[in-house]
């Protein structure tokens, strides 16, 4: 069971506010919205608010959103990653129903807009290159120059578009671009390039095509063509807009979509830049697109994250117009939040000391009864097996304990949750003198962790029997760059401030039995340890590997407030 936010529960976000405003004037019967992202990469939190905000809004209305790939640059795309793009949606928990369109779809449309825009001389061919459009466009306090090709005939240009089309030109020899204004302020708004030529095969439409259209001018033609009422997309696109408009108005569409800019989720301590994703991958600081170090969606459900725990993140941060930083500590908190409601409690010892409980009959096991989640008795119990060789953490015992360590020293009683007091008698060390094992005893009267005779017992430690150990892998994941803001310092490269310390892996830590028949979808606190799951992605025979999800406290905020 989760508990999840109610976006209703709290005043509208402004672009939630725009929706209602338009439904009540009857401006729109519904809304319909899209998520439309580029096949080149996996989905990352960022995206995830995207998701929340487009499938919310069409949940909330009791309408649609379109998943729409914007599949424009076959250079870069893959149905790889069109798979994991719907797999991905699918688990944050919506669905596009029938709704599944690419802008490849629209082609031949987007082909012969192209051509009305060049008869109404509001496109043309250049043959500058990449370089000397750039030089030309000015800057934001200088003017654009005009292209020596601008003032070319309707007939020269739809010839020369129809030759690119049927790849008489390399690559990189022309472009059409639209013509606007030279001398605008919007810099965006300077004859921006509508196609180029690429010699590319396309994961959909192979090799038909030998021009492919901007983004700019396909995103604004694509949901006029699906009737998308509300464009939502951030504030990188906002002068942008005034392209999308050209476009729309320009073509005199039969109905134009309102183009509405938010602020991106920017957490600090990563990195969201695909390119940057991308290069953390190809060049091997992760094992791939969903390690549970990054923060893509795929690392993030590796990780354990619950869909639910991630859309309550996307609804706390909220939707803005300004941008902020959000502590990563906020996406661990609502982790936290999710899993302390539904996860089971079981005892993990990542550290193992062995204990000897000498007054235990040699050969004997019994078993105790555990709460699988003490807050609500409604997730039922357990049983643990308990003999006379134990595991507790290595960090339970201290040889001279200072007096507020009420945990386990010679001469020192604890209690071994839910089964019994011990004390221990002795500490064995090795010729290095390390410890390697603890001699203790029980008292047979306290079983279930009480004295009868009152007296008090201030600690409690977690164990696990020695022959009934599952052994496991354990990997703890921290955050995978060591300062705020890792891509701030324009001088350094974001790699230089990877975190050495970002995973620790130990082999031989021992679970209690049950963990045998973990699944990939179950969570579990491991009491006074964290919270956890089986790591599904690395399967096959051997010890289980889980990860651990968060810490049951911040711990980085700790840190920094000492």
């Amino acid at each position: 069971m989760t508990t999840e936010k109610d976006p209703a529960a709290k005043p509208l976000d402004f672009i939630r506010q725009i929706v209602a405003d338009d439904l009540a004037s009857g401006k729109h019967r519904s809304p319909i919205t899209r998520f439309p992202p580029e096949p080149n990469g996996f989905l990352h939190i960022g995206h995830a608010k995207s998701i929340c905000l487009n499938f919310g809004i069409a949940k909330e209305n009791n309408s649609i959103c379109h998943l729409r790939f914007d599949d424009t640059n076959p250079d870069k795309e893959s149905t790889d990653y069109v798979e994991s793009i719907q797999r991905d949606v699918r688990w944050l928990g919506f669905d596009w129903g029938g709704h599944l369109y690419y802008a490849s779809d629209y082609f031949d449309h987007l082909y012969d807009y192209a051509i009305q825009l060049i008869a109404m001389g509001k496109a043309y061919v250049c043959h500058l290159s990449g370089d000397e459009i750039r030089a030309y466009r000015g800057t934001l306090t200088e003017p654009g120059r005009e292209s020596p090709y601008r003032n070319r005939s309707v007939e020269e240009n739809l010839d020369l578009f129809t030759r690119m089309r049927s790849g008489e030109f390399d690559e990189g020899a022309c472009v059409l671009r639209a013509k606007i204004d030279m001398a605008s302020p919007n810099i965006i708004m300077r004859d921006p390039v509508l196609y180029r030529i690429l010699k590319s095969h396309h994961h959909r439409t192979g090799d038909k095509w030998s021009i492919y259209p901007m983004y700019d001018f396909t995103h604004g033609l694509s949901d006029m063509l699906e009737e998308v009422t509300h464009s939502l997309c951030t504030l990188e696109f906002e002068n942008n807009r005034a392209l999308y408009d050209w476009v729309l108005d320009s073509l005199r569409t039969p109905n134009h979509p309102r183009q509405i800019e938010f602020a991106r989720l920017n957490i600090n301590y990563t990195v969201t830049s695909k390119r940057k994703l991308l290069q953390l991958v190809h060049e091997g600081h992760v094992t791939g697109w969903d390690d549970p170090r990054m923060l893509t969606i795929a690392g993030l459900r590796r990780r354990g994250y619950t869909p639910a725990a991630i859309r309550n993140f996307c609804a706390m941060v909220g939707i803005g117009r300004r941008e902020s930083w959000i502590d990563m500590s906020v996406l661990e908190n609502a982790a936290r939040d999710d899993l302390n409601l539904h996860a089971h409690r079981v005892f993990g010892v990542l550290d193992p000391l062995k204990i000897v409980i000498t007054n235990y009959p040699e050969g004997q096991m019994e078993e105790v009864v555990a709460q699988n989640h003490p807050q609500n008795p409604e997730m039922g119990t357990r049983t643990l097996p308990l003999s006379r060789e134990i595991y507790i953490e290595r960090s339970d015992f201290m040889e001279d304990a200072p007096k507020k360590f009420f945990r386990l020293s010679v001469g020192r009683e604890v209690r071994l949750r839910y089964a019994y007091l011990i004390t221990c008698r002795e500490a064995v060390k090795d010729a290095q003198g390390r410890i390697m094992e603890l001699r203790c005893t029980y008292d047979p009267a306290t079983r279930g962790g009480s004295a009868p005779d009152g007296r008090k017992v201030k600690g409690t430690i977690h164990w696990v029997s020695v022959p009934h150990a599952l052994r496991a892998e354990v990997r703890l994941y921290d955050r995978l760059f060591s300062v705020e803001y890792p891509d701030a310092d324009k001088e350094r490269s974001f790699m230089e401030f990877l975190n050495p310390a970002s995973l620790s892996v130990l082999s031989d830590c021992m679970l209690e039995p049950g963990l045998a028949h973990a699944g990939p979808d179950d969570r579990f606190q491991f009491e006074r340890q964290g919270y956890f799951c089986l790591d599904a992605a690395t399967g096959g025979p051997g010890a289980p590997v889980f990860n651990r999800i968060v810490t049951l406290r911040d711990s980085w905020t700790k840190q920094s407030e000492a």
